[in-house]
């Protein structure tokens, strides 16, 4: 087989293949570049753009025959310009300048001309070990290292071997439905053979592989990028060193992160912090840390939002960055912000509750609920008010323990349920805070597990922080009496939080609240538009029944979570906890021989607190401050927490009265067409 190839010049160079090429002329240098420049070395072997596996897989076998027969452990690194220039020599472990496709210098020997390819070759590298101070390994004496080669290959033969039999053995468990943990004396051999084998090729191969992947630092790389862009006026590839010439032009390509141009954003950023933008961008400085790194929380949020938009693309123009105070929810109520989301807040009211006029806070962003729950206000402040009950304060938490059989989880039931014991049980859980106060401990089993809800008071905190804490301490407490208790979670869903769980609607969770009001007849015709027959007859229809046909948890009511979420918005409460606190029955019925309404609503498990969490922010405070709750009631640790939660409920009556007198009176698709419907432009008005 020959090969032909032709330079710029029309210069013909013919070599009898490349195997013999190989094992007769080349040099260690050529022998150690052939990996990467082979696809200019062997244009026929390797196409630059469209590599087949058969040749790919013959270069490797070549490499790594030549590897071996140096006693040289192989460095599989990948060809680009990049990996070349940082390739360490092998011998010395010094950055190898020769390899530098951009850097090195066009040697061209007059003795390669005229000759054939492989003695311009030899000689060539020949030169280039005298620049570099190379030793040159004499060739012949590879021969006294077969032997390396030949326990090279039993190895692989080895590892592939069990490998293929593993395979095959756990292919025919899987049919057979036999477990894979069960193994036979011939699988265990396998497979001690197979880490064996894999630690030895890994320790043969792979060490320096490693090694050769260390790079130098960025700031290094990007200056010898500079010196090479200054000093390099070559344009040919790895095959320079040859006397034929190449028409391709290697460019360097330095790509550490892809940055796409921000459409229509216009941001004055400083120099310092643009280089703090800068080393966010390219990963250097983590993102979450630019607060502890700064220390201003607000210069953090604005690096943090820059290099947000540098990295996607996408203007953040709409989404507000001045007016927040960021150290105010460190570690508090949200990580890595850029900004803060606007909702607008509406007033209803006023509320007439037990005597008392609130005016509620309601943030939302669905038109015509603030107008609804306002004409319910309004009905209930001209019938005389609303009337609240308080049924139950306390938050709850449950771990789920395990045992190794089911008696002995009904033994730590036994013990938690006996009244003896609870006095023990509740000072050992006081401790965690002097506001709360264990008041009950309920027990499920299922099999060996053992779920455990414990319910304490928590004052004006929502508490779950403060009841997990409690939790904590009993839980090591009983490991001393039951060493064999396995603490599976801290939360087992027995509490339950965030979701809807008919353990809630049972049994409560937070504040249980009832509030009534009787609604005259007159304001049923008057203000709500319609009659209390036709109000009585749809709650039953639909709120009752409608809600059991669908199979309700706690959803017997006609928007309860549209109230709880927008008064919880609007006073920092948790958001996710509108699930359970949602959960609301209505029930309306004709009183005084027919011509007034009562209607109530029946809430177990209202979640609120007036400290902690979002409750300290400045917007929430001061909605909280409008209510008369802000922040703990030292006078009655709880009391604040507790008259919140009695609004949201009375919120929640005028909520639901009007909007089941808009269906009553088929107002509502009129109502939501008027008020929730908008035909301003709103583009032309920001312009």
């Amino acid at each position: 087989m020959e090969m032909e190839v032709k330079g710029r010049e029309g210069r013909r160079i013919r070599s009898h293949g490349f195997l013999k090429m190989e094992m007769e002329s080349i040099s260690m240098i050529q022998t150690r570049r052939s990996f990467a420049c082979n696809h200019t070395l062997y244009p026929h072997l390797l196409s630059i753009n469209k590599p087949t596996t058969s040749t790919l897989i013959l270069q490797i076998f070549l490499y790594f025959n030549h590897r071996l027969l140096l006693n040289k452990t192989p460095q599989l690194i990948p060809f680009s310009p990049q990996r070349i220039r940082h390739r360490l020599h092998p011998t010395t472990g010094h950055r190898d300048q020769g390899m530098d496709v951009r850097r090195r210098p066009s040697l061209k020997p007059a003795a390669t001309k005229g000759k054939n390819l492989a003695t311009g070759v030899h000689e060539f590298d020949n030169e280039m070990l005298k620049a570099n101070n190379k030793k040159v390994v004499d060739v012949s004496k590879a021969s006294d290292l077969l032997p390396m080669g030949i326990s090279n290959g039993v190895f692989f033969t080895v590892f592939f071997s069990v490998v293929y039999f593993l395979l095959t053995r756990w292919r025919e468990k899987i049919r057979n439905s036999t477990p894979l943990h069960v193994v036979t004396m011939s699988e265990m051999a396998a497979i001690t053979t197979f880490v064996a084998s894999f630690i030895y090729l890994l320790g043969f191969f792979g060490m320096s592989f490693v090694q050769a992947t260390s790079f130098s630092d960025d700031e290094e790389e990007e200056e010898e990028d500079e010196i090479i862009r200054k000093e390099d006026t070559r344009a040919t590839p790895c095959g320079a060193g040859l006397d034929c010439e190449s028409d391709v032009v290697v460019k360097p390509v330095v790509k550490d992160v892809e940055m796409v141009p921000v459409i229509g954003t216009t941001v004055v950023v400083s120099e310092e912090d643009e280089a703090v933008i800068q080393a966010v961008v390219s990963g250097k400085t983590p993102s979450y840390s630019l607060e502890s790194k700064l220390g201003d929380c607000k210069r953090a949020a604005f690096v943090r939002r820059v290099a947000l938009e540098r990295i996607t693309g996408k203007s953040l123009d709409g989404l507000p960055l001045d007016g927040l105070d960021y150290e105010s929810i460190l570690g508090q109520c949200c990580e890595m912000p850029v900004g803060y989301v606007q909702i607008p807040v509406g007033i209803a009211g006023p509320m007439l509750l037990d005597g008392k006029e609130f005016a509620v806070p309601m943030a939302t962003t669905e038109g015509c609920l603030v107008a609804s729950t306002n004409r319910g206000c309004k009905a209930i402040y001209a019938s005389g008010g609303a009337t609240s009950i308080l049924l139950k304060d306390g938050m709850t938490r449950a771990p789920v323990v395990r045992f190794g059989t089911a008696r002995r989880a009904a033994d730590l039931k036994f013990f938690l349920e006996e009244p003896l014991n609870f006095e023990t049980l509740a000072s050992v859980f006081n401790k965690s805070s002097r506001f709360g106060r264990l008041q009950t401990i309920r027990c499920a089993i299922a099999g060996k597990n053992l779920y455990i809800r414990f319910t304490c008071s928590t004052g004006d905190a929502m508490g779950m922080n403060m009841v997990s804490k409690g939790v904590q301490n009993v839980l090591e407490y009983l490991q001393a009496d039951f060493p064999d208790m396995d603490v599976i979670g801290i939360s087992g869903n027995y509490c339950s939080d965030k979701k809807p769980a008919a353990v809630n609607w049972i049994e409560g969770r937070g504040k249980s609240v009832v509030c009534e009001a009787i609604i005259k007849e007159e304001v049923v015709k008057k203000v709500l538009k319609t009659n209390v027959a036709s109000l009585v007859e749809l709650n039953m229809l639909k709120n009752l029944t409608g809600s059991a046909m669908a199979g309700a948890l706690g959803g017997f009511n006609a928007h309860a979570s549209n109230i709880v979420s927008a008064v919880y918005l609007a006073t920092g409460q948790d958001p996710a906890q509108n699930v359970e606190s949602s959960h609301c029955i209505t029930m309306m019925e004709a009183v005084n021989d027919g011509k007034d309404l009562h209607v109530s609503v029946t809430m177990p498990s209202i979640e609120v607190g007036t400290v902690g969490g979002g409750t300290q922010l400045a917007s929430q405070s001061a909605c909280l401050n409008l209510l008369g709750v802000k922040g703990a009631n030292k006078e009655s640790a709880g009391s604040n927490a507790r008259q919140l939660a009695k609004v949201v409920a009375a919120s929640v009556l005028a909520g639901e009265l009007s909007l089941m007198s808009a269906i009553a009176a088929g107002q509502l698709v009129k109502s939501h067409m008027k008020y929730n419907r908008s035909s301003k432009d709103v583009t032309a008005i920001k312009s």
